[in-house]
């Protein structure tokens, strides 16, 4: 482990004064009394037992100098002042060189770090194209709706008062709109409402579209998955209405650091885009901690030890650097979370006598009304929050200038996410101190104790599929509904694929076919939701007062608000009396039990075609489709802090189907024999190795434990054999499984090493067991987990020793993961005795920050 001394005496930061980093004011000087990074940690951890030392490393990011440009010869000088008096002394090479390209009318991907500036590489050549012409306007689209009302903030103050750049989401009031549509030249928006608002009604937005000169997507890297092969598609139909009323936009996107940057951008807008990578912003040391809180007396179920909850101690370090007047963001992985780490660092605030303090801690996350969102941004901003936690939901790009610490409360789903959370810190030019909190599961243990699995890989590469026929076909749909398509528009969707699905398409009677093109066929307009399952939100209804408290996402509701289940809004608690299906609301009432509740499911999966095989000899790789049914049928009522079962009670709610793409592991006799598994343990095995899979694979494919669920038995009547399932918890797939399949050595070398590795005796939460488990992590099998995958990866070294090379990710360098890189055991899920299920089926993933509607 690195140590304390060793990082306090590296060089201290430059806090000296250098070019702003955007549109905002350089960071000031640290408030009195606030330590930098390194010193920071050593007062934390000062007075902790020898035996309690939760630090397992601490790396040093060292400080970077900034490299400028001058300001290019086409910025008008009243710009270039408003510019200087905001603290934007001189650009830094990577705006300069991607306005550059913008201004020279090529699409363009500003792909570098947080805080290092990417928001003047396109206001720089989008205000100056505004200033040049008076009829010209931009569209702005963000992830997040407090990302999009930061930006415009930034815009306003900058931009000619000619340009009056507004809002257009669904927080805009309708007697706004037509405002914005008719006099806004910079139109601030989010790829919903585009889809929703805009496109359909392009005809009413005509004067707009046929003048935009430039569209700025903030934040690209947050559109993966299902998700962001909608918006590449959105973004297709954007394109080919401008151009049927003559425009031709520029695109400038700007990323967190992403593998393959140009790539990625390309295949969202849909067209050739240079990246701009050499990042030139200064950036002030930090103080980097892995954090693993330490083994308790306490057990879980089947007896397995139990570590420290990362809740807790998240809240403990927010308390603590609170109290040291550290404006801190902790982020945790759960809208419940935000609530109960925001609530329990209160608490320890009061008991230790700082209740002045305890009024500047707060929750943030997506599901608030947006008022109460745009008060905690305010107050955040401002420095009158000292201490908040957080969803991802603040992850993206909002300017919260001079924050000193950031902790994350386990690991985000992503590199690009951990780099783009741990950057939040630093902005004030002075070192800052990142925690990594690991929780008590595989892939948070692994990354506790191999640091170069965090410091040393590069980020991932965005998987998006817009192949994928359940985006393609309502996608073209919503495309025919705009303008009638016409053969040459399906080059631009897909080419053969996009011309397969039209026909599939006229014969399901949804398009009609015409001789100037395919027509919708519908009643009214394609419903299409481009961010999860179709399911509509469910609103969450205060009993006595007819208050709406919030909203949670349709697909996860079930699980969620469900009839009995323990609903915490902003540090109020709240118990569901009545969960209605069908009008999408939860009534409750406040209530605040020793209790909490966790839903138990049952899953039930066939397979519907295989698209490849890789048979070895005694087992077999596939991928292909699979139709997976789920429902939710008891929860449980558990006792807080020790998690121990008081009580189940059964539900009666509707079962959901997902057909989705999945790699599968199937094993002959021959299989389970050399693996030494009889019939009593065989169950037990394969779900050990399948909890711990399904928690490995988000380093190897760019995804998260809840994108993907899975499934093993002893007898699949499918496969006639012992098959472990792992699949994407997405309506027609999503990339995730098939890059485990392409990857599926490494990956369960890794799964193999991390459940070897762990130093309990059965099982536990930081190798194989689940805190979601519909069957309570029962069966499992450690030893005999290890055992199977000892077969599978026997097999495969023999079948690339034969081949040559072994079947891997071409993105994967060598050394890149070894010895088990990677591990998080994620939600499981159970059909029967003899069978096992991991995750939500069907949840979208995506910023928290509830955008629409």
């Amino acid at each position: 482990m690195t140590t304390l001394q060793s990082v306090r005496s590296a060089p201290p930061p430059d806090r000296g004064p250098g070019p702003g980093s955007g549109a905002g004011p350089e960071g000031g000087a640290a408030p009195a009394g606030v330590l930098p990074g390194a010193d920071l940690l050593e007062d934390l951890l000062s007075g902790t037992p020898t035996d309690e030392q939760p630090v397992t490393h601490v790396h040093r990011l060292p400080v970077r100098e900034s490299r400028t440009l001058p300001w290019p010869e086409w910025v008008a000088p009243d710009l270039r002042q408003r510019l200087e008096d905001h603290g934007v002394r001189a650009p830094y090479r990577h705006q300069v060189e991607a306005a550059q390209l913008a201004h020279d009318g090529t699409s363009v991907v500003v792909a570098t770090g947080t805080a290092s500036g990417k928001s003047l590489a396109y206001q720089l050549p989008a205000l100056s194209r505004l200033a040049e012409d008076d009829r010209a306007c931009v569209l702005y689209l963000a992830p997040t709706k407090a990302l999009a009302r930061d930006q415009l903030a930034a815009v306003a103050a900058l931009a000619d008062p000619s340009v009056r750049p507004a809002a257009y989401d669904g927080d805009t009031p309708m007697e706004e709109r037509d405002w914005v549509r008719r006099h806004s030249r910079w139109i601030v928006t989010n790829p919903d409402m585009l889809h929703r608002g805009v496109l359909p009604a392009h005809q009413k937005w005509s004067s707009t579209l046929r003048r935009v000169a430039y569209v700025v997507i903030d934040e690209c890297h947050a559109y993966r998955g299902v998700f962001g092969s909608h918006v590449g598609h959105v973004l297709r139909r954007l394109r080919r209405i401008c151009r049927r009323y003559g425009a031709e936009p520029v695109f400038v996107l700007a990323s967190a650091t992403v593998s393959d940057p140009a790539g990625a951008a390309g295949r969202l807008v849909g067209a050739p885009v240079v990246a701009v990578t050499d990042d030139g912003s200064p950036r002030p040391g930090a103080t980097f901690a892995l954090w693993e809180p330490p083994l308790t007396e306490r057990t879980g179920e089947h007896g397995a030890p139990l570590r420290r909850s990362a809740a807790n101690d998240t809240a403990s370090l927010l308390a603590d650097l609170v109290e040291r007047q550290a404006r801190t963001l902790a982020f945790v992985r759960s809208r419940r979370s935000a609530e109960s780490v925001a609530d329990q660092a209160r608490r320890v605030l009061v008991e230790r006598g700082r209740a002045d303090l305890a009024g500047r801690v707060d929750s943030y996350r997506g599901g608030y009304l947006p008022e109460e969102r745009r008060e905690l941004e305010r107050a955040l901003s401002s420095g009158e929050l000292l201490g908040v936690a957080t969803t991802n939901a603040l992850e993206l790009g909002i300017d919260i200038a001079g924050l000193d610490a950031v902790v994350l409360a386990g690991y985000p789903g992503t590199l690009a996410s951990l780099w783009q959370q741990a950057g939040r810190a630093g902005r004030a030019q002075r070192e800052s101190l990142v925690v990594f909190v690991a929780r008590d599961d595989p892939l948070d243990h692994y990354l506790a104790h191999h640091p170069r699995a965090v410091f040393g890989r590069p980020v991932e590469a965005t998987v998006t599929d817009p192949s994928n026929p359940y985006v393609l076909g309502p996608q073209l749909c919503c495309a025919a509904a705009e303008l009638p398509l016409v053969p040459a528009d399906l080059a631009e969707f897909g080419g053969p694929v996009a011309e397969a699905r039209v026909e599939e398409l006229v014969a399901e009677g949804l398009l009609r076919r015409r001789p100037t093109g395919w027509y919708w066929a519908g009643r009214g307009r394609p419903d299409v939701d481009i961010r999860g399952d179709g399911a509509a939100p469910v609103s969450i209804i205060e009993g006595a007062t007819g208050r709406l408290l919030g909203t949670v996402d349709g697909g996860a509701a079930h699980s969620t608000v469900h009839t009995g289940a323990l609903y915490v809004h902003r540090g109020e608690t709240f118990v569901v009396d009545e969960y209605d299906v069908e009008d999408a609301c939860a009534v409750v009432h406040p209530e605040s039990p020793e209790w909490t509740t966790v839903a138990r499911d049952v899953t039930d999966l066939s397979v519907v075609d295989v698209d490849r095989s890789r048979r070895l000899r005694t087992v077999t790789a596939h991928t292909g489709v699979v139709d997976v049914v789920n429902q939710v049928v008891a929860y449980q009522r558990r006792r807080q802090g020790s998690g121990e079962v008081l009580a189940e009670f059964p539900l009666d709610l509707p079962p959901r189907q997902l057909r989705t793409r999945a790699v599968w592991l199937t094993l002959d006799e021959r299989a389970v024999d050399r693996a030494e598994v009889d019939d009593a343990t065989l169950p037990g095995a394969l779900h050990a190795a399948e909890h711990a899979a399904i928690g490995l694979l988000p380093l190897l494919a760019t995804c998260d434990r809840w994108d993907l669920g899975g499934l093993s038995t002893a007898v699949h009547p499918d496969t006639g054999a012992a098959t472990i399932f792992v699949y994407d918890g997405h309506p027609g797939g999503a990339g995730f499984a098939e890059r485990g399949y392409a990857t599926l050595r490494r990956w369960l070398q890794a799964t193999r090493a991390t459940i070897a590795s762990c130093e309990c005796e059965s099982g536990c939460p930081s190798c194989v067991q689940s805190p979601k488990c519909g069957n309570g992590n029962d069966p499992l099998d450690k030893a005999g987990a290890v055992r199977v995958l000892d077969v599978v990866l026997d097999e495969l070294a023999a079948a690339d020793e034969r081949q040559g090379g072994d079947l891997q990710d071409e993105d994967l360098q060598d050394g890149d993961l070894q010895d088990g890189d990677l591990g998080d055991a994620g939600a499981a899920r159970e059909a029967d005795a003899g069978a096992a299920s991991d995750a939500d089926a069907g949840v979208a993933p995506g910023a928290e920050d509830d955008l629409v509607f």
